[in-house]
C-alpha cells in the first residue's frame, strides 16, 4: 500500500464507493462535480495500491463492516468464578448456532442459570449477536401477564401509544440480530410460552435461550437438559472444582487430601450446584467430619416424595439440612421474608418479620447471619444494605411458612408494609420516584395478586390498586396504570368504581386508545347510574359522546353515529338541569359533534359554520363557569376546530394558544396530562399554520420533553420536524429524522395524522438538498405513516411544491398546486391553508399563470397578518411587479420570523449580485444551490 495519506474528501468518497453509488451520484451527495469525483477515484486506486473500482468498493465495505461493533452484552456480573461445565456450554453455544429457541431444563440448583450466562457471555465476546445479548430474570414476575413487560425492562423499550407493552417490544426486536435470555420461567410458563411463541414468529433474527424447571411446550424448541455436576475424579470433578473455589471464598482453601471426602459430600448432594455452594460455605466452620453428620439421614427422610427426581431431593436436602442447622429464631425470620420478591432493607423485614419471638433487633441481627450462611445475599447501597434471597429459598420459605401456620399473618403484614410504602411514594417528591418504585414494584404487586382473592382484604386490594395505578402512571408505566385502575374500580364500590374508570379513561387518551377511552366512560357511567348518581352518569355519557368525535382518529373502530347520538341523548336526560358541570360536559359534546359534522361536509353554508362557532363559544363559557380547566380547554379545542373550518386560522391558534395557559397550573392527573399533550401538540400545529415559527417551536419542544413521550420519540418530535423544516434549519430535521424513523419502526410503524407530516418534512429537506433517493426513501415512509387523501391534498402538496420550486420547476408546482383552495379545503384548512395560498400565488407569477396577480391578492386578504406567508406574498407580488428592492425588503422580514430558508430563497430570486449571496446563505443552511 503507498504512504499516501488519505485525505478527508477522499475518505468521504470511498465510503460512498462502499455503498455502491456512481460517479454522478456521489457527486451530487457530495455536491462536487463529477471530474472531481473521478480524480479522487483515480487517487484513491493509486494509494490503496487496489486494481480497479470494485476492489475499492470491497475495501470500503470491508472497513465499514469492521467499525461496526456489537451493543455491550446487558447482562449482571457474576460474583464469584464460573466453574466447569465445559462440555455443556459447547452443546449450547453450538445448539444456539442452529436453533432459534434452546431451553435449559433442569431441577432448582442444579446451574441453569450460571450456564446460560456463561454461553451467552461468550457470545457476545465472539461477536455472534450483533444487535446485543439480554437477560431477562422472571423470578420476581408474579403475573403471567407481565413477560412482555419483564423483556420491555431488560431491553429498554417503553410503552407505545396505540400498542400494548409486548406489541412494542415485537416491534422493538423485528429487525434485530440479538440473543435473550429468559431465566427462570417455570413459575409462569403459562405467560411465557405464548410470548416467546409471538416473538419467535415476528423477530426471525432473535434467537431465545431458556431456563426452566420444565420445556415450555413452544414450536421450534430444542430442550437442553442440565445435568449435576459430575463428582468422579477426586480434584478433578466438577463439583469438586466447585467445592473448592467457593469454600476457599469463605475460609482456607482445603487441602487436596481431603478430596476424596468432598467428593463424597457432592455425590449425596447430588452434584447440585446450589447444595454444593451451600455445603462449601459451611465447610470452614463444620469441616468433612461436621459436613457428614449434618447430611446425616436428611438426604432420605427429607426427599421431596416417591415422584421427584434424584436430583430435585438432593436439593430440599440442602436446604432443609441448612435449616436445621439454623437456630429457631433464624429459621423463622428465613421463612417470614421469603415474601420479599425484591431485594429489602433491615426495616422493610422488621415490618413484615418482627413479632414473637422475633423483635427489630432480633430480625437485623439474623438477617446478618443468613447472609453469612448463604442462604440470603446481601448488598451494599446508598440507601443501606438490601438482602435478597433466591427464588429456589424463597419457594422453600414459603413451603415453611405454611408449616408454621403464619403464612396469612406475614402476608398480610406483607400487604400493610406495601401500602405503606405506596402512600409514602405517592406523597414524596419526584427526584427519585422511578427508582424507589421499581426498588418494590414487583412486591405492591405481589400483595396485590394475594389480597384480591382474600373477601376480608377487598379493602386494601383497592387502595393498593389505585396506589399502584398512580404510580405506574407517574413512572410512564401507562399500560400497567390502566390496568390497575380498572382492577381497583372491580374492587371498589360504585362511587369510587366509577372515579378509578375515569382515571382509566384518562390514562387510555394518554396512550392514544379511543376505543378504550369511549367503552370506560361508559362503564363509569354505568357504575355511576347504578350508585343512584345520575348527574354524573349523565356527565360521563357526554365524556364518551366527545371522544367519539373529538378522538375519532385514534379508534381502531368508530361508533357508529347512531350510537353516539343514542348516548349523546341519554346525557342530556341524566344530566339535568342546575349541575353546571353536567351542562357544560353536553355542550362540549353538542360542539364536537357539529364540528365533525361540519368538517366531514365541509362546504356547507356559511351559517353552518357560525353556528359551529356559536355551539363551541358556549361549551367554552359553561365549562369556566363549572370552574373545570380542563373541559374548559377541550371546549377550546373545539372552538378551534369550528374556527378553522369558517377558515379563521388566526382565531384558531388564538383559541389553541389560551389552552396551554389554562393547563399550567393544573394537577396533572391522567386526564389533564392527557390534556396537555393534546393542548401542545394543537397549539405547536395552529401557530405553525399563522407562520409563528417561534412559538410553534417553544411548544413544540414542550411536546417532546413531556416525560410520557420519553420512548415514543416519533410523537414528541414530529411538530419539531415540521417547524425546523419550514425554518430551513437542514441539520436539526435530518439529526430529528433518524431519531424519528427509529422510534416510529421500533412503535410498529403507526399511522398519525402528525406523523405524515413529519416524515414529508424531512422529505422536502433532503428534497431542497438536492438528495433526491434519500427524498423517495422519505416520501415511502410518508404513505406508510400519514393517510394517502391527506399527503396528497394536503401537505403533501405543500412540501412537494417547495422542493419543485426550489429547483426551478415554477409549472409543476403549480400543477401540484391546482385545485382551488375551496375543492381542498378539508385537507389544507387547519395548518396548510396559509401555506397553500402563498404556495400557489407565488408557482403562478414565476410560471406566468394569468390569474398570478388575483390570486396573490386574494392570498394576501387571507393571510396578510402570517409573518412568513404574508411576507411571501409580499415578495410574489414584487416579483410580478419587477420591483427588485421591495423582494429584498422581504428577506429582513423573513430572518425576523426565523424563516431563514425563505430569506436565503429571496437573494436567489432577486438575480444579479444578490445570487451569489443567496447560494452561500442556502449552503450555511446545508442545502443545495436553488435555481433562479
Amino acid at each position: 500500500m503507498s504512504t499516501d495519506v488519505i485525505s478527508a474528501r477522499e475518505s468521504e468518497v470511498l465510503a460512498l464507493l462502499g455503498e455502491h453509488l456512481s460517479n454522478a451520484e456521489i457527486s451530487e451527495r457530495l455536491f462536487i462535480s463529477v471530474r472531481t469525483v473521478e480524480s479522487h477515484v483515480s487517487a484513491l486506486l493509486r494509494k490503496l495500491a487496489l486494481p480497479d473500482r470494485r476492489a475499492l468498493s470491497r475495501r470500503a465495505a470491508e472497513s465499514a463492516r469492521a467499525e461496526r461493533s456489537c451493543p455491550a452484552p446487558v447482562l449482571p456480573e457474576s460474583l464469584t468464578a464460573f466453574v466447569g461445565r465445559v462440555r455443556e456450554r459447547a452443546e449450547l453455544a453450538a445448539a444456539l448456532g442452529s436453533r432459534r429457541l434452546v431451553t435449559a431444563v433442569g431441577p432448582g440448583g442444579v446451574g441453569k442459570t450460571r450456564l446460560a450466562l456463561a454461553v451467552a457471555r461468550q457470545a457476545a465476546e465472539a461477536g455472534d449477536f450483533a444487535d446485543g445479548v439480554w437477560f431477562v430474570d422472571l423470578a420476581p414476575v408474579v403475573d403471567a401477564q407481565r413477560v412482555g413487560a419483564a423483556v420491555a425492562a431488560a431491553v429498554g423499550v417503553g410503552e407505545q401509544p396505540g400498542l400494548g407493552v409486548d406489541e412494542a417490544v415485537l416491534a422493538a426486536l423485528a429487525d434485530r440480530g440479538a440473543l435473550l435470555v429468559l431465566d427462570n420461567c417455570e413459575q409462569i410458563r403459562d405467560g411465557v410460552a405464548p410470548f416467546v411463541e409471538r416473538l419467535l414468529v415476528a423477530c426471525p433474527g432473535v434467537r431465545v435461550l431458556a431456563t426452566s424447571r420444565a420445556r415450555m411446550m413452544v414450536p421450534f424448541e430444542w430442550v437442553f437438559p442440565v445435568p449435576p455436576l459430575s463428582w468422579d475424579g477426586g480434584g478433578e470433578s466438577e463439583a469438586v472444582a466447585l467445592f473448592v473455589e467457593r469454600a476457599a471464598a469463605v475460609g482456607p482453601v482445603p487441602d487436596p487430601s481431603v478430596f476424596d471426602e468432598i467428593s463424597a459430600v457432592c455425590e449425596r448432594l447430588g452434584g447440585m450446584a446450589l447444595a454444593i455452594e451451600l455445603a462449601a460455605a459451611r465447610w470452614p466452620t463444620l469441616g468433612p467430619d461436621g459436613l457428614a453428620a449434618g447430611l446425616g439421614d436428611q438426604l432420605g427422610i427429607l426427599a421431596g416424595g416417591p415422584r421427584a427426581e434424584d436430583r430435585h431431593r438432593s436439593v430440599r436436602a440442602a436446604l432443609d439440612w441448612s435449616h436445621d442447622l439454623l437456630e429457631p429464631r433464624d429459621r423463622a425470620l428465613l421463612r417470614r421474608v421469603s415474601v420479599f420478591v425484591l431485594p429489602f432493607t433491615a426495616g422493610a423485614a422488621a415490618s413484615v418479620a418482627a413479632f414473637a419471638p422475633l423483635d427489630p433487633v432480633a430480625v437485623t441481627d439474623g438477617l446478618g447471619r443468613l447472609a453469612e450462611q448463604s442462604l440470603l445475599t446481601a448488598t451494599p447501597s446508598a440507601t443501606g444494605t438490601r438482602y435478597h434471597a433466591l427464588e429456589t429459598i424463597r419457594q422453600y420459605g414459603t413451603e415453611r411458612l405454611a408449616d408454621a401456620g403464619e403464612l396469612a399473618d406475614v402476608r398480610s403484614r406483607h400487604l400493610d408494609w406495601c401500602l405503606a410504602g405506596a402512600t409514602a411514594l405517592a406523597d414524596g417528591d419526584g427526584t427519585d420516584r422511578r427508582e424507589r418504585f421499581d426498588a418494590v414494584a414487583e412486591d405492591l404487586r405481589s400483595a396485590l395478586a394475594w389480597a384480591v382473592d382474600r373477601p376480608e382484604h377487598r379493602a386494601d386490594a383497592h387502595r393498593l390498586a389505585l396506589s399502584l395505578a398512580g404510580l405506574a402512571f407517574t413512572g410512564n408505566l401507562l399500560g400497567e396504570a390502566q390496568q390497575r385502575f380498572e382492577q381497583a374500580a372491580a374492587l371498589a364500590g360504585a362511587a369510587a368504581g366509577a372515579a378509578a374508570l375515569r382515571e382509566a379513561a384518562g390514562v387510555a387518551g394518554c396512550r392514544r386508545l379511543g376505543d378504550d377511552m369511549f367503552r370506560l366512560h361508559l362503564a363509569a357511567a354505568e357504575v355511576a347510574r347504578g350508585a343512584g348518581d345520575t348527574v354524573a352518569a349523565g356527565r360521563d355519557l357526554a365524556a364518551a359522546a366527545t371522544v367519539a368525535y373529538r378522538f375519532s382518529s385514534e379508534f381502531a373502530l368508530v361508533p357508529t353515529v347512531d350510537e353516539v347520538t343514542g348516548v349523546l341523548t341519554a346525557a342530556r336526560e341524566l344530566s339535568g338541569d342546575g349541575d353546571p358541570a353536567g351542562e357544560a360536559a353536553v355542550a362540549l359534546a353538542e360542539a364536537a359533534v357539529l364540528a365533525d359534522a361540519f368538517g366531514a361536509v365541509q362546504g356547507a353554508a356559511d351559517n353552518t359554520a357560525e353556528r359551529t362557532v356559536r355551539y363551541a363559544e358556549r361549551a367554552v363559557a359553561l365549562a369556566r363557569a363549572a370552574g373545570d380547566p380542563v373541559g374548559e380547554s377541550a371546549a377550546l379545542d373545539a372552538l378551534s376546530g369550528a374556527r378553522t373550518w369558517s377558515g379563521d386560522s388566526f382565531g384558531a391558534a388564538d383559541a389553541a394558544r389560551r389552552r396551554i395557559g389554562l393547563l399550567a397550573s393544573v394537577s396533572h392527573g391522567p386526564a389533564a396530562t392527557h390534556e396537555l399533550m393534546d393542548a401542545l401538540a394543537m397549539a405547536a400545529g395552529t401557530a405553525l399554520g399563522v407562520g409563528n415559527l417561534a412559538q410553534a417551536r417553544e411548544w413544540s419542544v414542550q411536546l417532546a420533553d413531556q416525560p410520557l413521550f420519553a420512548e415514543v420519540r416519533h410523537h414528541a418530535t414530529s411538530w419539531l420536524l415540521v417547524t425546523d423544516a419550514f425554518a430551513g434549519d437542514a441539520d436539526a430535521v435530518l439529526t430529528g429524522g433518524e431519531k424519528f424513523l427509529d422510534a416510529w419502526q421500533r412503535s410498529g410503524r403507526q399511522r398519525s395524522f402528525s406523523l405524515g407530516p413529519a416524515a414529508a418534512s424531512v422529505a422536502m429537506i433532503h428534497g431542497l438538498r438536492g438528495d433526491h433517493e434519500a427524498r423517495a426513501a422519505w416520501l415511502a415512509i410518508v404513505g406508510q405513516a400519514g393517510t394517502a387523501s391527506e399527503h396528497h391534498h394536503g401537505y403533501g402538496a405543500v412540501f412537494d411544491a417547495m422542493v419543485l420550486l426550489h429547483h426551478g420547476d415554477a409549472e409543476a408546482a403549480l400543477e401540484r398546486l391546482a385545485p382551488e383552495p375551496e375543492r381542498v379545503w378539508k385537507w389544507i384548512s387547519w395548518i396548510w391553508l396559509h401555506w397553500y395560498m402563498a404556495l400557489r400565488a407565488e408557482a403562478s407569477v414565476l410560471a406566468g399563470h394569468p390569474a398570478a396577480g388575483e390570486r396573490v391578492e386574494a392570498g394576501l386578504r387571507l393571510v396578510a397578518d402570517n409573518p412568513v406567508a404574508g411576507v411571501q406574498l409580499q415578495r410574489a407580488r414584487a416579483l410580478l411587479e419587477g420591483d427588485v428592492p421591495r423582494q429584498l425588503a422581504t428577506a429582513a422580514a423573513f430572518d425576523a420570523s426565523g424563516c431563514h430558508y425563505q430569506a436565503a430563497r429571496t437573494l436567489l430570486l432577486a438575480g444579479n449580485g444578490h445570487a451569489a449571496a443567496g447560494t452561500a446563505a442556502l449552503a450555511a443552511l446545508g442545502l443545495a444551490p436553488g435555481a433562479r
